[in-house]
């Protein structure tokens, strides 16, 4: 899915700035790049291996995922609880009844598993009640993964 909305994005910059140049038009200053110039750059994808997560920033993006999940051992919600969620075994919340998406994945919630689940639920695990859309911002990702290591504490 990232794959494809890249190659989408790339080609609407792509006819931009073919258009811009069919019309003879370019930058008034070859110093200074226009807002067309700085729409092209290419999307730069980070993976977790790349990010330092903050905690302490992460406690602050938990605050989306409380809607729907704990953080205190043995408590649901909507939502399975989030403690000890690093390292465990997708489905695996006793007394949570999950999406037969999720609960027969084989995944472990690593934290590189976390951080690319967390960007879009549903187009990650397809079939998952998960509702919430995701966190688009990577750094908020990292910062939320480090979060959950610590079990809030």
């Amino acid at each position: 899915m990232i794959t494809m909305r890249k190659m989408v994005l790339s080609a609407i910059a792509l006819t931009s700035l073919v258009g811009v140049s069919a019309c003879g038009e370019g930058p008034a200053s070859q110093d200074a790049p226009d807002e067309t110039e700085a729409a092209a750059e290419p999307e730069i994808e980070l993976t977790f291996a790349e990010m330092t997560g903050d905690a302490a920033a992460g406690e602050r993006v938990f605050v989306q995922c409380k809607a729907c999940h704990l953080l205190e051992e043995g408590k649901n919600g909507v939502g399975p609880s989030l403690y000890g969620v690093i390292g465990r075994e997708a489905g695996a919340v006793d007394g949570f009844n999950y999406s037969d998406a999720n609960s027969g994945s084989d995944i472990t919630w690593t934290p590189e598993i976390m951080f690319e689940y967390l960007e879009s639920p549903r187009d990650y695990l397809p079939g998952s009640r998960m509702a919430y859309p995701g966190l688009k911002n990577a750094q908020d990702r990292a910062d939320l993964i480090a979060y959950l290591g610590t079990n809030g504490e």
